[in-house]
């Protein structure tokens, strides 16, 4: 039986966790798929591991690769089910921290997000852990809705950026709403609470410390940084996200056809040039090259509005409004976007999408059309119906059911 690719990148971590020494985990390069994801993950990778080596001790072997014995698949979708109850309990808190009239809306909300095709399709068909990290992200969230609760939810996102650094495009709304809502008075922003700004900073400090330290230690900083962030990977990724780099991938293929007859200059290296997901540039031939440098400036441009809105209401509404912007400017105009970057925008969107039909009318189009773009993850023939059928189940039952229960 044919395993996704991730599923053997999750092995090979768990294999260079068990069986090497922490300074050795980031050098380690046997397989293509190194392990890039921050030290809280690898530590993860290691605890479980430690149960790994009962169910199949084959499958820790580093030099072993492609290694998918029955015992390894069940053990590994195992792992994925158990760590998804992360995000059932997140479910849960969201549901009893919201106000008694919306109980209703955010049952149905909190359903709509554990059953997603999204996680269907990602965690339990493709292989990841996606279930269990939008958990934590959620937790956070929901930990932000009172004002007791600020500390403790800035310390968990940080925890949840040790462990992924794709949430660092949520970063920008959570620095403006911790900075407003806990770090400054609510009568003038020259009111600063320096003993919330001094827990704030320890807290996230000794996240930071945790997770990094021993690589500090080791001095292996610059080789984790660039196992994180890989910009020799290229703008696109091997599966085209919806972004406007697709477009502009598309538009250079055209104009490669139409500039002889519009007198263009055409890059004749960058003719075959093709996006993957291992490393490699992607060039353009007739359109200038994007760099990360303009990436990351036209994001932060597209995020503005939403984080000086947050700034002048630091509202629960508004912050998680601006995490799905923010998330949506990343997918939108981000470095070598992921096509799973999609439920970043969709999961927060889908805790405001009963706020009324305006958002139930933007999220409506966003949740189909971002479901579909997670197809070509699953691609044999037996996958495909179990896929378009989910999916379309799912959007009747649940698109109808946020019409009823949507306000006016």
């Amino acid at each position: 039986m044919t395993q996704s690719t991730d599923f053997e990148v999750h092995r090979n971590w768990l294999a260079i966790t068990n069986s090497l020494p922490l300074e050795k985990w980031y050098y380690e390069n046997t397989s293509e798929w190194t392990l890039d994801y921050p030290p809280f993950f690898a530590y993860f990778e290691w605890l479980m591991s430690q149960a790994a080596k009962y169910a199949d001790p084959g499958m820790l072997n580093v030099k072993t690769l492609g290694y998918a014995s029955w015992q390894t698949v069940n053990f590994q979708r195992a792992t994925v089910l158990v760590t998804e109850l992360v995000l059932i309990y997140a479910l849960h808190l969201f549901i009893q921290s919201s106000p008694t009239g919306l109980k209703k809306q955010s049952h149905a909300a909190a359903l709509s997000i554990l059953l997603s095709p999204g996680l269907l399709i990602i965690d339990h068909i493709h292989f990841q852990y996606n279930g269990f990290l939008y958990g934590i992200l959620i937790l956070s969230i929901v930990l932000a809705r009172k004002k007791s609760g600020l500390l403790l939810s800035g310390i968990v996102f940080a925890a949840l950026l040790c462990l992924k650094h794709i949430y660092l495009y949520l970063a920008p709304a959570y620095f403006v709403y911790l900075l407003r809502a806990y770090c400054l008075g609510p009568r003038s922003i020259f009111d600063i609470r320096f003993a919330n700004c001094i827990k704030l900073g320890v807290g996230i400090g000794v996240v930071a410390g945790l997770a990094f330290g021993p690589f500090v230690y080791y001095g292996q900083m610059p080789q984790l940084l660039s196992r994180l962030f890989p910009f020799s990977r290229g703008l696109c990724h091997a599966y085209w996200a919806p972004n406007v780099w697709a477009m502009y991938s598309f538009s250079d293929r055209v104009l490669i056809y139409a500039a002889p007859y519009i007198k263009l200059p055409i890059n004749a290296d960058a003719v075959n040039s093709v996006t993957r997901g291992l490393v490699g540039d992607t060039s353009f031939a007739v359109l200038p090259n994007v760099t990360p440098r303009v990436t990351f400036v036209l994001t932060l441009s597209a995020q503005m509005p939403a984080l000086i809105k947050l700034f002048i209401r630091p509202t629960w509404d508004n912050f998680v409004a601006t995490i799905t912007l923010c998330a949506y400017a990343s997918f939108l105009f981000g470095w070598h976007v992921h096509e799973k970057a999609i439920l970043l925008v969709i999961i927060p969107f889908s805790l405001l999408a009963l706020k009324d039909r305006r958002y139930l009318g933007a999220f409506r189009p966003l949740a189909v059309s971002g479901h579909v773009s997670l197809f070509p993850l699953l691609f044999t023939p037996m996958e495909s119906p179990v896929k378009i059928v989910y999916t379309v189940l799912w959007l009747v039952a649940f698109l109808v059911g946020f019409e009823k229960l949507a306000p006016a």
